[in-house]
C-alpha cells in the first residue's frame, strides 16, 4: 500500500533534514560531492530529457516558467531567488548554477559545464556500488536533439543507454524516427537488456497495447512494479505520419486499473510493494494525475525539463503519492533511496545531483563509445560559423536570445515580415565569447522535420495560431497543456495574458507599430511544420542549412534585442524573475 499520513510526513520531515537545504553542507571539491550515504534497501536512479547531449553542455535554467491556476507560485512554477527561497539553496553556490539562471555566463566561467555521458556513467557506477538493489530509469527524450543522434537515427543514444546500464525507458521524441524504427530498436538493440514501457499507447484500429505496459521487478526481496507513460500529445505535437497507426493519451483510468492490478498480484505471485510510475506527461499533469490516482508511490516525471529539488507530495483517496521531475540535458541524476517495510515504504531520501562534469571523471568505456560514435563527423561538426558576443539560450516560456537569433535569420534569408519559431525546450546554451559551431547549430534544430516554410497568413489566421499554441502553455486543467514553451515570434509585438480565457490571452497584435489587421495578408517564414498540408516554394531546405549560412556570412553575433511579449496580469508571479 502506499504511505500512511504519519509515514509520509515523517518521511517529508526526513526529506528536509538530508536532501532540502542543497547548500548547506560545505563546498566539495572532486567526487566528494557526491558521496551521498546509502539508506534503505531499494534505490531509483532517474534521468530524463538528455536530448542526445553526449557531451557535457551549459544550460541556462528560464527566468519565465509562469504558472497559472493551482499552479501559479508552487513548483515547478518558480524561477531565480523565488526557487532558491523555497528550496533553501544558497545563492552564488555550485547548485544555484545548477538550478537557477542567475548570473548564468559568469557562474559558468566559474563551475564549468554539466552532464556529458561519460561523467554520468562514472556517477552511476559511484551510487550503484553502494546500492545493491537499483534501478536506473530513463524518462525519454533521449534520442534527438544532437546531429549524431539525428545522423545515426539515435543509434549512438541507443548504444550509450545500454553501456550506461538503463534498465527500463518510456518515450517521447523517440518516436519522431517513425515507429518502424521505434520497433527495429525495441526487438534488436533492447532485446534482453532495457524495457520500454508505455500503458497508454493503443493501436488505432483495435486498442491494442502497442508497448509493454508495466514491469515488475524483485529488488533485494521487495517487489517492484515499474509503469511506463509516454507522452500523451505525441501525434499532436509532432507531424501524425510518423506513428499513423497509433493512439496516445492520458489514459488515467487504464493507469489506474494498473496500479490495482500490480499492488493485488497474480498467479500465486506477491503484490507490490512500491509502484512507481515512470512518466513523460511533464510536472503540472504528473500532480494532477497523482492526486486522482491512487497505489502509485513515486511519479519520476519528465518532459517539462523541470529540475525540482525535492519530490512534491500530492494527496489523494487513498494516501501520497511523491512527484519528482529531473531536468535536461544530462544535468542531473536524481537518487530516490526507499526504506521499504512491512510490505510499504516507511522512509525515503531524495537528491537531484548536478552532474558537474569537472567534478566527475570520464568513464573510460563511455569516454571511448562517445569518440567512436562521434569520429566519422569530427570535422563537419568543429566548423567555425561564429563568435558569440553574448549568452545565446533558449528555455523559458517566450523567446530566448537563441529563439531570436533564429528568428533573425528567418526573417532576413527569406524577407519575411513575421518569423514564427517552435516553443522548443531542448537546445544548449552558449556563452559569450564561445565560437558557435556546426555542432551547436544542430543542437538547436535537429529534428526530422527540419524544413523551413514561408507562407501568406492572415492577421485572423496568425491571432487563431497564436491562442491555440497560448492555451496549451496557460489551460488552467493540467490535461489540456501539452507542455511546450510559447511559439517564438518575430518581427510582430503583442500583449499576453496567461490568465484569460481560451481566446482572450493575445492582444495587441502589432507589426512596426500598425495594428495587425484581421482581413490581411503577412508574409510568415517557419520552421518544423507539423501539418501534413503545408507547401512552400523551396521545401528541401533544413533550418540547419538557412541558420549556419546565416552566421557564416555575420562571423560575429552581438546581443539579441528580445521580442517579449507585454505580458498582463501576472505582477508578483513568482515565475516571472
Amino acid at each position: 500500500m502506499t504511505l500512511s499520513r504519519r509515514e509520509f510526513l515523517q518521511a517529508l520531515a526526513a526529506a528536509a533534514a538530508a536532501g532540502l537545504p542543497l547548500a548547506a553542507r560545505p563546498q566539495a571539491a572532486g567526487e566528494a560531492f557526491y558521496d551521498l550515504p546509502v539508506f534503505g534497501n531499494v534505490s531509483l536512479l532517474h534521468f530524463t530529457d538528455c536530448h542526445a547531449q553526449l557531451l557535457p553542455v551549459s544550460f541556462r535554467e528560464p527566468s519565465v516558467n509562469l504558472g497559472v491556476g493551482e499552479g501559479a507560485n508552487r513548483p515547478p512554477h518558480l524561477v531565480g531567488e523565488a526557487l532558491l527561497k523555497h528550496f533553501g539553496i544558497s545563492p552564488g553556490t555550485r547548485e544555484a548554477h545548477a538550478f537557477s539562471h542567475l548570473d548564468f555566463a559568469r557562474a559558468a566561467g566559474k563551475y564549468g559545464k554539466l552532464g556529458g555521458f561519460a561523467q554520468l556513467a562514472t556517477l552511476v557506477k559511484k551510487l550503484r556500488a553502494g546500492r545493491v538493489a537499483s534501478l536506473l530509469l530513463d524518462g525519454g527524450d533521449t534520442w534527438q536533439g544532437s546531429a549524431t543522434s539525428l545522423w545515426t537515427r539515435g543509434q549512438d543514444m541507443i548504444e550509450a543507454q545500454k553501456l550506461l546500464g538503463v534498465d527500463i525507458m518510456t518515450g517521447h521524441w523517440e518516436f519522431t524516427y517513425g515507429a518502424a524504427r521505434v520497433m527495429e530498436v525495441l526487438e534488436k538493440d533492447f532485446a534482453g537488456r532495457i524495457e520500454f514501457l508505455a500503458q497508454n499507447v493503443e493501436t488505432s484500429d483495435f486498442g491494442d497495447p502497442v508497448f509493454k505496459p508495466y514491469t515488475l521487478r524483485n529488488l533485494g526481496g521487495v517487489p517492484i512494479a515499474v509503469i511506463g507513460q509516454a507522452f500523451p500529445y505525441t501525434p499532436i505535437a509532432h507531424p501524425r505520419r510518423f506513428v499513423p497507426d497509433w493512439k496516445f493519451g492520458i489514459e488515467e483510468r487504464r493507469l489506474q486499473r494498473i496500479a490495482d492490478e500490480v499492488r493485488a498480484g497474480n498467479g500465486g505471485k506477491a503484490g507490490a510493494q512500491v509502484v512507481v510510475l515512470l512518466s513523460h506527461n511533464g510536472m503540472d499533469v504528473d500532480l494532477k494525475l497523482a492526486s486522482r490516482v491512487t497505489g502509485v508511490d513515486v511519479i519520476l516525471g519528465g518532459h517539462t525539463h523541470d529540475g525540482v529539488p525535492v519530490p512534491v507530495v500530492v494527496s489523494n483517496a487513498k494516501g501520497r503519492t511523491l512527484v519528482t521531475n529531473a531536468g535536461s540535458h544530462g544535468k542531473f541524476l536524481a537518487v530516490l533511496d526507499l526504506d521499504v517495510k512491512g510490505g510499504r515504504i516507511s522512509d525515503y531520501r531524495y537528491r537531484l545531483l548536478p552532474v558537474f562534469a569537472n567534478l566527475l571523471r570520464s568513464d573510460r568505456d563511455m569516454a571511448g563509445l562517445i569518440e567512436a560514435k562521434r569520429a566519422p563527423y569530427r570535422e563537419k561538426l568543429a566548423e567555425r560559423l561564429a563568435v558569440s558576443e553574448t549568452l545565446l539560450y533558449r528555455r523559458g516560456n517566450f523567446n530566448g536570445t537563441m529563439d531570436q537569433l533564429i528568428l533573425d535569420a528567418l526573417m532576413e534569408v527569406k524577407g519575411a515580415e513575421i518569423a514564427l519559431s517552435p516553443g522548443f525546450r531542448w537546445g544548449a546554451t552558449i556563452v559569450p565569447g564561445e565560437a558557435i559551431t556546426y555542432e551547436q547549430v544542430m543542437n538547436q534544430t535537429a529534428i526530422t522535420y527540419p524544413r523551413v516554410v514561408v507562407t501568406r497568413m492572415s492577421g485572423e489566421t496568425i491571432k487563431a495560431n497564436l491562442e491555440d499554441i497560448c492555451d496549451n502553455l496557460f489551460n488552467p486543467d493540467p490535461y489540456y497543456q501539452q507542455g511546450g514553451d510559447m511559439v517564438r515570434v518575430g518581427g510582430m509585438s503583442y500583449s499576453c495574458d496567461p490568465n484569460a480565457r481560451r481566446g482572450g490571452r493575445i492582444a495587441d497584435m502589432r507589426l512596426a507599430g500598425r495594428p495587425i489587421e484581421a482581413g490581411k495578408t503577412y508574409k510568415v517564414a517557419s520552421w518544423a511544420p507539423v501539418g501534413e498540408g503545408v507547401r512552400d516554394e523551396n521545401p528541401d531546405e533544413p533550418i540547419w542549412d538557412l541558420l549556419a549560412r546565416y552566421l557564416r556570412d555575420r562571423k560575429s553575433i552581438a546581443p539579441r534585442k528580445l521580442n517579449v511579449p507585454r505580458l498582463i496580469g501576472v505582477k508578483g508571479n513568482r515565475g516571472l524573475a
